[in-house]
Order: C-alpha cells, then sequence, then structure tokens
C-alpha cells in the first residue's frame, strides 16, 4: 500500500550480519493551495503519509481556523501530491494569518507561522461540560488504539489518533508518520461522515500530548484527550484554560490527570 514502502537494510549484531527486506511508514509532500475570490494562496506543504489526503487536508484546514465547517469547502481536487480547494465566501481563511513561509514537517503542525500568541484563545466549538468518563474506559482506549494501529505494526513508524464514541467504542483512526496529520486525518474523517461535534465522545493519540494536539483537539470540541505519553507544559496551560480533561502517561492500572480532573472516576 502507499503508506508503506519496503526497502533494503543491513542488520548487524556483535557476531552477525545480515540482509533483509523492512517496512518503513511513507513519508511525502502534499501542497495545499486555496482559491478565495480568484486567487490563489498557498498555504504550505505537508509532508505526511499518504492515505486519507481528502480528510487530512479537512482536517488541516479546519484545525487551522480557516474553515469552521465542511460546507465552507465548494470544490477540493486532488492531483498526486497537490491538493487545490475553493473555498466559500464565509470562510475564515486570513492569507496574512494562515500562509506558512516554510513547509510543514512531519513533526511540527505550526513550523513557518510567525507567531502562536493568537492561539491561545482559540474558537472552537463548545466543549459538553456534562461528559463523565471511568478510569476503565480510558485505560482501554489506548488498548483499542493500539490493537488498530495497521501501519505501525508493519513499520514501528507512525503516529495515530482515535476517536471513542459515548459508547466507549473506537469509532474512527487515523495513522500518519505525524502525530498533528494523524489528528488532522481523524477530524476531517469526523467531519467527512457528518460528525460535527464529538459530544461525549473522546480523542485518544498514541504519543504524547503537544501543545498543537491540545489547539486541535480543542478546537474540535473534545472534552477528553487521552495521551500515551507526556503533555508540555503549553498543552496543560491549555487545556486548564479551555476547560478540557487531558490524561497522560496511560499505564494497565492508572493514569495521571493534568485538568479538569473531575470528569474522570474510578468505577
Amino acid at each position: 500500500m502507499d503508506s508503506v514502502r519496503d526497502v533494503d537494510v543491513q542488520k548487524i549484531s556483535i557476531d552477525s550480519k545480515s540482509y533483509e527486506i523492512d517496512s518503513v511508514a511513507t513519508e511525502s509532500p502534499l501542497s495545499v493551495n486555496l482559491e478565495l475570490r480568484d486567487e490563489i494562496f498557498s498555504v504550505g506543504v505537508l509532508m505526511r503519509t499518504p492515505g486519507d489526503d481528502v480528510d487530512l487536508v479537512i482536517g488541516f484546514l479546519f484545525g487551522e481556523g480557516i474553515i469552521t465547517g465542511i460546507d465552507q469547502v465548494i470544490n477540493l481536487e486532488m492531483d498526486e501530491d497537490c491538493c487545490k480547494i475553493e473555498l466559500s465566501q464565509d470562510s475564515q481563511f486570513n492569507p496574512i494569518e494562515h500562509v506558512r513561509k516554510t513547509s510543514i514537517s512531519s513533526s511540527c503542525g505550526l513550523c513557518g507561522r510567525d507567531s502562536i500568541s493568537n492561539l491561545f484563545h482559540i474558537k472552537g466549538k463548545q466543549i459538553n461540560t456534562s461528559s463523565n468518563y471511568s478510569l476503565e474506559t480510558i485505560i482501554k482506549s489506548v488498548r483499542m488504539l493500539r490493537s488498530s494501529q495497521n501501519i505501525f505494526s508493519l513499520t514501528g513508524g507512525s503516529h495515530a489518533a482515535g476517536f471513542i464514541d459515548s459508547d466507549g467504542n473506537l469509532r474512527l483512526i487515523a495513522e500518519d508518520v505525524g502525530r498533528h496529520n494523524a489528528v488532522d486525518k481523524l477530524v476531517g474523517k469526523c467531519l467527512s461522515e457528518g460528525i460535527e461535534n464529538p459530544g461525549e465522545g473522546f480523542l485518544v493519540v498514541s504519543g504524547r500530548a503537544s501543545f498543537e494536539l491540545v489547539l486541535k483537539s480543542i478546537r474540535f470540541g473534545f472534552p477528553l484527550m487521552v495521551a500515551v505519553g507526556a503533555p508540555s507544559s503549553l498543552a496543560v496551560e491549555m487545556a486548564m484554560e479551555h476547560g478540557m480533561t487531558l490524561v497522560g502517561f496511560v499505564k494497565d492500572d492508572k493514569i495521571s490527570l493534568y485538568s479538569s480532573p473531575g470528569r474522570v472516576s474510578i468505577s
């Protein structure tokens, strides 16, 4: 499949040497161009794992605050590694704010921005403040995500993001070499399937909780974000400011709660 490639690899140990075929996650560029009022703007080059590219672009535009709903995308054309999107007049696109100065690498979702100060006070969907989650559901979500990571199982080199519905089931999953791309793909899938608000559903990610992932989570309205690894200081501050529950370091029998702990119960 396009998301995985086979490469020649030499494996060496103290007493042996062998030549084998190994599978690696594909990483390639996708340029994103917007058309608005008969002008074409480049909003960056995404370094991503091919697959779910339309969802990636939709989720990226939403995460950037360029669109607030899929209805603001009038037309989207994908031509190999180039995407052209026509936006409606009521989109939130602002060339000064949204046009990137550099490419967006698979490890940096904010690369190319002049400033992130305006991102702290984002306008997103309303977070469900009445949601409640059990410790068991949170721990189970990580296990479900891991068992569904097909690209990671083949390569060991991809991140994943999953949407857990109100019944505790893994409804949607997305994988990519970039953790922020995985979340964008997931949000894009949600919007494409008519899920405009997660309600009591929540987000689970395979890696750490960075500022940019929390930003994307809040913008979509996730009440809870669960990360396998550690959060950053900005991620914690952002979650606290917007009332989102942030969980990290999920183990077999315990978790670490960094914000709004009242939503989580032991039973």
